[in-house]
């Protein structure tokens, strides 16, 4: 019984590594969103976005010395189809009063 229950634990742990690793080095699972409100913060962005499929991460930039966001951020999704979804679905639209551009990001 034990030996089971770790082969599970080991290949749960297994199947999220890869899931992560997947997604780290395909950045066409990863946008690029210009055009943020100043309001504009993650949990916001990521609201927006989340209806087109699984996020991974959600990050709005800011300025590091005011704190406030300067205008563009990233949301990486676990697939690549959701993403492109996102993207065609998302870019143009408005968010928090500005209409926003989004792309692919890129490799950086």
């Amino acid at each position: 019984m034990q030996l089971t229950s770790a082969l599970t634990k080991g290949n749960l742990l297994l199947s999220l590594l890869s899931r992560f690793l997947c997604v780290r080095h395909h950045s066409s699972a990863n946008l690029f969103v210009a055009g943020l409100s100043w309001n504009t913060n993650e949990s916001i962005l990521r609201y927006a976005f989340e209806k087109h499929g699984e996020i991974v991460e959600v990050r709005v930039i800011c300025d590091h010395v005011t704190a406030k966001s300067r205008g563009y951020g990233f949301v990486r999704f676990v697939s690549e189809t959701a993403a492109a979804t996102a993207r065609k679905e998302m870019n143009g639209q408005i968010l928090d009063g500005r209409r926003i551009r989004v792309t692919y990001a890129h490799k950086g």
